[in-house]
Parts: C-alpha cells; sequence; structure tokens
C-alpha cells in the first residue's frame, strides 16, 4: 500500500511544468485548482475533461484564451454557447468584472458540473442556462456518453461511445437574447458540429451588435450535419464579418478552409467596429 500511496508524491513532480497549482482530494470530489486560482470538479467518468487534458497537454487553449482576452472590456457582454463544464467562463469572468456571462450547456450532467464549478469559484457574473442555441426551438435528441461528454453533438459524432441518447430543450438566440441584455461583445461557440445552426438561429443579433466570434468549424463534424465550414465563412461575410485564425501570436485572414487547413478555431471580425484588433 504504501507504494500505492507513493503515487501522491509522485503525481507532485508530475505537475511541476503543468498548469495546475493543486491537486485536493476531498471526500466529495477531487478539486484541480490552476496557477490562475480556478477550481473545477468533473466527473471521474469524463476520459477527455479539461484538468485531464491539463495534465496530459500542459494547459488547455491557453493561447485561444489569450487572444480573447484581448477583445474584452471590463462591461463586456459574454456568450459562452456550449459550455461544458464551464472552462472558458470561469477563465474568462474575472476580465468583465461590471460584465456578465451568459453560459448555455443543454446536457443535465454536465450543467450540474458547471453550476459546481461556477458555486465553487464563488463567481456571481456567470448566468447557467440549461439548454443549447440553435435555429429550431423545442425538445431534441443528443447522442451522449458519460466517457466523452465534451463530444455530445445533435448528430451521432462517435459512433462507438456515443451510444446514450437524452431529449434536452433547445432555443434560437434571436428568440432569447433581446430580451436581457443591450449589447452582445463575444460570443465563443462550440457545439460540436452544430454551429451553422447557432449562427442561423442568431443573424439578427449578430447584424444587430457585431460582437467578436470564436468558433470551433472541424470538417469532420460539420460533415455530420452535411455541410462544410466554408458555409459558415460565407453566411458571415454576407454581414461584413471577415475569418480569421491564430498563427505565431497574430491573427492570419483566412477565405476558405480546405484539406490543408490545421486551425480549428476561428475568429470572425467586423473589419470597421473591430478595425483596431486587425492586423
Amino acid at each position: 500500500m504504501h507504494m500505492v500511496h507513493k503515487t501522491l508524491w509522485e503525481y507532485h513532480e508530475f505537475i511541476q511544468d503543468k498548469n495546475i497549482k493543486s491537486i485536493e482530494i476531498l471526500r466529495e470530489n477531487i478539486k484541480f485548482t490552476t496557477r490562475d486560482g480556478i477550481a473545477i470538479i468533473c466527473d471521474p467518468e469524463d476520459e477527455r475533461s479539461i484538468p485531464i487534458e491539463i495534465l496530459n497537454f500542459g494547459d488547455y487553449e491557453a493561447s485561444e484564451l489569450h487572444t480573447i482576452r484581448k477583445f474584452l472590456k471590463k462591461d463586456s457582454v459574454i456568450l459562452d454557447i456550449g459550455a461544458n463544464i464551464g472552462w472558458y467562463c470561469l477563465n474568462l469572468s474575472k476580465n468583465v468584472p461590471r460584465g456578465r456571462i451568459m453560459a448555455f450547456e443543454p446536457i443535465p450532467t454536465t450543467f450540474g458540473y458547471l453550476l459546481k464549478n461556477i458555486a465553487l469559484n464563488n463567481i456571481t457574473n456567470i448566468i447557467p442556462y440549461n439548454f443549447g442555441l440553435c435555429d429550431k426551438e423545442g425538445g431534441f435528441e443528443f447522442y451522449y456518453s458519460p466517457k466523452l461528454p465534451g463530444a455530445t453533438s445533435l448528430r451521432l459524432t462517435h459512433k462507438n461511445i456515443m451510444r446514450q441518447k437524452i431529449k434536452c430543450k433547445i432555443n434560437r438566440l434571436d428568440n432569447f437574447i433581446t430580451k436581457l441584455v443591450t449589447h452582445v461583445d463575444f460570443i465563443k461557440c462550440d457545439v460540436e458540429g452544430a454551429e451553422l445552426f447557432v449562427i442561423r438561429g442568431g443573424l439578427e443579433t449578430l447584424k444587430k451588435w457585431k460582437p467578436v466570434l470564436f468558433l470551433e468549424m472541424l470538417r469532420k463534424w460539420s460533415a455530420k450535419f452535411g455541410y462544410h465550414p466554408n458555409e459558415i465563412i460565407e453566411l458571415l461575410n454576407e454581414i461584413r464579418y471577415a475569418c480569421y485564425y491564430r498563427k505565431n501570436n497574430k491573427l492570419v485572414k483566412i477565405k476558405k478552409i480546405d484539406e490543408k487547413t490545421e486551425a480549428t478555431n476561428f475568429y470572425f471580425l467586423d473589419p470597421d467596429k473591430h478595425k483596431k484588433y486587425i492586423p
């Protein structure tokens, strides 16, 4: 048993070059705290949870967070669409102390961890919503697996894993958001292939407020929905957005995604409103 317990000291060495300040073994769960002071708990069944990703790879989308912070003001209104257990909204909450973050997560179990993490960090400017956003409204079935909840989708993206179906509520952004805010400054959207439909359901919101957009766009996931990510670029071009990806700490404009495109996270900026951010 002593050899088993020595793993505790081995982890002390293991996390030295990771974005992990501490790992606490509590009676209820395991609490991970990052070097920035963000505390997170997660489902132990989740094989790709963000704390585990940090342990495996050192950090999680740190460069993306660094870039996003440049777009924010202290009173910015942020929409986190596909919030999962809260990595983005938790990290960005300190950057908008006079603003607010509206976090959308449809899956009940994942939403439960989002609520716990918001409470764990004593954050008051994140408003969680237990539904997803799309171009339709009502109750729809999502494919889900406790082993990979971050890959939950309206389409079967992982045939060997995503075997459960959960009925969840979805809404249209245009029908929902105008009742609650007077402006939107930034939208992060990561919904496992359904990004085009989120955009379609929020076009009037985008036209009205022209927020900076941060979208995950993967060809393999959008194909499950019968479209190519270039359709998102084309749709947003119609309302004067241009698409960029991050390379060597700079934003690089891209007109089309092809088989050589390695980037999966993209930024959309309006050339007039966001001129100061464009190289």
